[in-house]
């Protein structure tokens, strides 16, 4: 045997994925069963050669973007304060290919109706792959154009609306979204940023403190403030407290001639990943701006956008997990350990089964709010199933979603990173990159507690409306399974957990019981989001068994049955046990006061009787 040298001896297959839309059966299905025959025909071709794209061209701009990563050049050679930030060629190449691509303008266009929005999701999870973070100033540009659409005023609508949703690289504009300030994130009742009324330029000017605004080089720029009041009658500087006193206010980020619109770039965010994406600290002063809705409706008027955002990282975490998983099992067909391929060893591929599950289960529900996004936008509003149904259901899984997906995609990508071995932990690979950058969708658009407690304030102010009308929805989904014997199990796991759900809801929603519900409100939106996707795979494998019978000369229809099939029952199986335990355990009446106990009060003790023993000590010692 001839010893290896830096040159000869063992030589690892690389696993590449040449298209991820063609190489995925998954998303494929979903897309049939979601989109009629004749539009999936016609967007196909696109599909493809936006994958394409994203694993060749996409895939070296994004290397290339990692590699030289924004800078703030805030003085020139004169000492004069000139905030330019510089990014790569790659990132704006970025912005052209969004345009071309129309990947906001196809929602925008609406071609297909109410699929325009699964259409262009479906393209933004496969472009993500190749474009790396310019997905976040894509959600903000989405929500922003959205937010414009429905309470715009018409020379918004043709002096920016109108960039936002163009195809034309050359007039496309891209939105900033400058919520969070020092005082808190998600707590933007605690707000600093003010805006004054200017006769003269007949605009806000608009002054304060964003500590993290993402998307820094957007051409505008969305954000909250808390208004002065501009009525001559009442007192100079009078503004409401809270949330109350906030509305939202569009501003170009750039005045005509190119320079900052009262902007200062005070630093930009040294962050843990997302590394290619140009984050900062802004100080506003002066900034020209423009009311969007009605005064003091801000945080109302923001949902538009928080709605559209959301989803945009339940859409990021998908395309994640899907670009991981399919490189985790291309690995698994080339990589041979202790004499056999690791596909074919049992541990191994019961961890590759599991992440599959994750995957298809997130890819389900992902597109299910895809779907009732799409209805709300395209479908008359006030019909009955829109207006009582889809509205506030869309409402109630957009933070479960969000927040549901994060943690499976960071899973997942942990998962990915061990399949790979000691290959997975280096930098070359990607796949700490990808771990980094997915890491954001639990922060951004609100952490999991967050998002958590919101899903409370929705059943609260739907005094538990919105809870009935989930219940109503999974079983209106299973109802066509109804007597399967196949299904029966799946079934009746489903209905056990609704029961269990809504027996913590309705037991808890006391005043008395608020603490040991907001206790268990992480356990219920994540057992929340786990009976629902788990209606979607029963619902999509009776729809693939169907295609399969009637199509009993088709093998391939046959093997993608039983797969789906398999997914369902598997991840209804031990639904009950897990949401019990999520939703039970973690909520105890007396767990509140045995947290308390065990992280801050011993503490205190103890810091107390030490101060005392100090106290006594000197006292002896003098």
């Amino acid at each position: 045997m001839v010893f290896a040298s830096a040159t000869t001896g063992f030589k690892q297959d690389v696993p590449e994925i040449q298209n991820a839309f063609l190489e995925d059966p998954v998303m494929v299905s979903v897309l049939e069963r979601l989109l009629p025959s004749n539009v999936l025909k016609e967007i196909t071709p696109d599909l493809v050669q936006i994958s394409e794209w994203s694993m060749t061209e996409g895939a070296a701009l994004l290397d290339r973007m990692e590699e030289d990563q924004p800078k703030l050049r805030q003085y020139d050679s004169w000492c004069r304060r000139v905030d330019e930030l510089l990014v790569t060629e790659s990132w704006n190449k970025q912005k052209i290919v969004a345009a071309r691509e129309g990947i906001v303008a196809i929602a925008y266009e609406r071609k297909y109706g109410q699929y325009s929005r699964i259409y262009q999701m479906a393209k933004l999870i496969l472009w993500s792959t190749g474009s790396g973070l310019y997905t976040c100033p894509i959600a903000m540009t989405d929500g922003c154009a959205r937010v414009i659409e429905i309470i715009g005023t018409q020379e918004m609508k043709d002096e920016v609306y109108s960039r936002l949703t163009s195809r034309d690289p050359s007039r496309f504009f891209t939105s900033g979204q400058w919520m969070t300030e020092r005082p808190g994130g998600s707590d933007v009742g605690r707000t600093e940023t003010q805006a004054v009324w200017d006769e003269e330029k007949k605009a806000w000017s608009i002054s304060g403190f964003k500590w993290f605004s993402s998307a820094t080089d957007a051409d505008v720029t969305m954000l909250l403030a808390r208004t002065h009041e501009p009525d001559p009658s009442v007192a100079h500087g009078t503004m409401k407290d809270g949330s109350r006193g906030l509305s939202l206010y569009l501003a170009r980020v750039r005045d005509e001639e190119g320079k900052l619109n009262g902007v200062r770039i005070h630093r930009l965010k040294d962050k843990v990943g997302t590394k290619a994406l140009p984050t900062a600290e802004l100080e506003l002063d002066g900034m020209v701006g423009q009311l969007v809705g009605q005064k003091y409706r801000g945080v109302k008027n923001i949902s538009a956008i928080l709605n559209i955002t959301r989803i945009h990282c339940g859409l990021n975490c998908t395309s994640t997990m899907q670009t991981l998983l399919l490189r985790s099992k291309e690995y698994a067909r080339r990589r041979e350990v202790f004499g056999a391929l690791l596909k074919e060893q049992p541990l191994h591929l019961a961890t590759l089964a599991n992440m599959e599950l994750q995957y298809r289960a997130t890819c389900q529900f992902t597109f299910f709010c895809v779907g009732l996004l799409g209805r709300t936008e395209t479908i008359d509003n006030n019909l009955p199933e829109i207006k009582d149904r889809d509205f506030p259901l869309l409402r109630l899984l957009t933070p479960i979603l969000k927040l549901w997906s994060a943690k499976n995609a960071f899973y997942l990508s942990q998962e990915a990173m061990e399949c790979f071995g000691g290959q997975g932990y280096m930098e070359e690979t990607g796949i700490g990159r990808a771990m980094r950058d997915v890491l954001v969708n639990t922060i951004w658009e609100g952490t999991t507690n967050v998002l958590s407690l919101d899903l409370l304030r929705v059943m609260t102010e739907t005094r538990g409306a919105a809870l009935e009308i989930y219940s109503a929805t999974i079983r209106e989904i299973m109802a066509p399974l109804k007597g399967q014997s196949e299904w029966i199990k799946s079934a009746k796991s489903l209905e056990e957990c609704l029961v269990l759900i809504a027996i913590r809801f309705t037991a808890y929603s006391t005043s008395e019981g608020r603490k040991t519900l907001e206790a268990s409100a992480r356990g219920l939106s994540l057992a929340m989001a786990d009976v629902i996707a788990g209606a979607l795979l029963c619902q999509h494998a009776a729809w693939s068994q169907a295609k399969a019978k009637a199509n009993s000369s088709n093998a391939l229809a046959a093997a993608e049955a039983k797969v789906d099939q398999i997914s369902a029952q598997r991840w209804c199986e031990e639904l009950y046990r897990r949401v019990d335990h999520q939703i039970q355990n973690l909520g105890r009446e007396e767990r509140y006061e045995e947290d308390k106990l065990m992280l801050f009060k011993l503490a205190e003790a103890r810091g107390e009787a030490a101060a005392s023993s100090a106290e006594r000590f000197g006292e002896t010692k003098l």
